[in-house]
C-alpha cells in the first residue's frame, strides 16, 4: 500500500484559496438573473389553480378539483426549468426565501377559499380577480424567493 500523504496548505494559503472560493461565489451569485419568464410560469400556474375553484360547486356535495395534481406536476417541471436555465441548484434556500416560499402557499390557498366564496355567493365572475392576484402575487413572491436564495448562496 502507498502512502500519498499530501502537505496541509499553510494558513495564509488557506485563506487565500478561501477568498478565492468566496469571490467566485460573488460571481456566480452577481451573474445570475431571476428567470422573469419562468416566474411568470409559476404565476400562471397558480392563477390557474385559483381558477378551477369557478368551475365546482361548493356546499355540501362539494368535491374538490382533481386537476390540482397536473398544477403540481408543472410547478415541479418549471422549478428543474429554473434550475437547467440559471445552472444553479441550491442545497439551502435559507430562511427568508423559505418563509416566502410559505407565504406562496397560504396565499394561493386562501386565493383559492375566497374564490369558492365568490362562487357560492353567485360571483363565479370574480374569481377572474382573485386568479389575476394569484398570477401576480406568485410571479412578485417567487422572484422575491429566487432572489433572496441567490443572496443566501452569496454569503456562503
Amino acid at each position: 500500500m502507498e502512502n500519498h500523504s499530501r502537505l496541509l496548505p499553510s494558513p495564509e494559503d488557506a485563506n487565500a484559496l478561501l477568498a478565492e472560493l468566496g469571490s467566485d461565489r460573488n460571481v456566480l451569485a452577481d451573474s445570475v438573473r431571476v428567470p422573469t419568464t419562468l416566474m411568470a410560469a409559476l404565476g400562471a400556474c397558480a392563477a390557474w389553480w385559483v381558477s378551477t375553484a369557478a368551475a365546482t360547486t361548493p356546499g355540501a356535495g362539494y368535491q374538490p378539483p382533481t386537476s390540482g395534481w397536473l398544477g403540481l406536476v408543472a410547478v415541479l417541471i418549471i422549478v428543474h426549468l429554473i434550475r437547467r436555465e440559471t445552472g444553479i441548484r441550491f442545497r439551502t434556500l435559507g430562511l427568508r426565501a423559505t418563509v416566502l416560499l410559505a407565504v406562496i402557499l397560504v396565499a394561493c390557498l386562501a386565493l383559492f377559499s375566497v374564490s369558492l366564496a365568490l362562487v357560492s355567493l353567485g360571483a363565479a365572475w370574480a374569481v377572474a380577480l382573485t386568479s389575476l392576484s394569484a398570477f401576480g402575487a406568485v410571479m412578485w413572491l417567487s422572484g422575491a424567493a429566487f432572489r433572496s436564495a441567490l443572496e443566501h448562496l452569496r454569503r456562503g
